[in-house]
């Protein structure tokens, strides 16, 4: 019922008048306070902002996510992955590695560092290391 009371307010022309900073800094928040292993985050984000959640326009809350999600994981990284285009809660087992590698390769990658006890960077210079040693024995 509150959906529908409030689209008719934005087709009527009102408007909160929340930029999409605003909103993607109280997504921050939100997501800063969320516990751990919470899935759907965007939806339970929307949910828990309360009525600046509802009142705004689809367009602004997208456009918001998105800086959020980059912001969150930028600020937060013990706390959030950005894989892609999706945020993940950051659970130790996969550590970003610092170059370009595809989302899979990446995920691979931080799964044998850990499986190995090191982290990404430490395996790659091993095997590049290895990769030399063995191309000048031939």
């Amino acid at each position: 019922m509150l959906s529908s009371f409030f689209g008719g307010m934005r087709r009527s022309g009102f408007d909160i008048g929340i930029s999409t900073t605003k909103l993607s800094k109280m997504m921050v928040d939100v997501l800063q306070q969320l516990p751990m292993g919470v899935t759907h985050l965007k939806e339970t984000v929307i949910a828990r902002m309360g009525l600046a959640g509802q009142m705004a326009k689809t367009r602004d809350l997208d456009l918001a996510w998105k800086k959020a999600k980059r912001q969150a994981s930028q600020e937060h990284p013990e706390k959030f992955i950005l894989d892609g285009k999706t945020l993940r809660w950051n659970t130790g087992e996969a550590r970003p590695a610092k170059s370009s590698l595809s989302a899979a390769g990446q995920r691979k990658l931080s799964a044998l560092a850990n499986k190995e006890g090191l982290t990404a960077d430490e395996l790659l210079t091993r095997l590049i290391a290895a990769f030399k040693a063995s191309n000048r024995k031939r």
